[in-house]
């Protein structure tokens, strides 16, 4: 039998992972992303993103999006490939994908070649509790 789960389940579970992204910071890394989010970071740290204290709208069937402007200035030049998400407290990591726009990745960009000095602005970010 599947598993299913309900849309106030979902939208909890949504709005939890989202609630760890509050005064958090988004981190964007050259390379590959680690095999954990236990492990450490790898790559060259691209450009640091202080999220704001409501960083992800309420969850609607299962989807957060985010609050408000995710941007940083870079600080080192490189492709970007990887990006790790630290709660406030630095106990509780979320990472993903970075690609350019269409590639599928958690966090897509419109260049992901990032060069010193550049904003990089996160247009779009969710994050999706599944039905089943």
């Amino acid at each position: 039998m599947a598993e299913r789960i309900s849309t106030t389940a979902r939208n909890r579970q949504a709005d939890s992972v989202g609630d760890d992204f509050n005064s958090g910071t988004l981190k964007i890394y050259t390379g590959s992303q680690p095999a954990s989010g236990d492990d450490a970071a790898s790559g060259t740290l691209l450009v640091t993103i202080n999220l704001p204290a409501d960083a992800m709208a309420a969850a609607a069937s299962g989807v957060a999006a985010k609050s408000g402007t995710w941007s940083g200035v870079a600080v080192a030049d490189g492709t970007a490939g990887w990006f790790r998400v630290v709660n406030s407290g630095a106990t509780r990591n979320y990472d993903g994908a970075v690609t350019a726009t269409a590639g599928g990745g958690e966090i897509e960009l419109d260049d992901i070649s990032i060069i010193t000095g550049q904003t990089v602005l996160i247009s779009t970010f969710t994050v999706t509790q599944p039905a089943s």
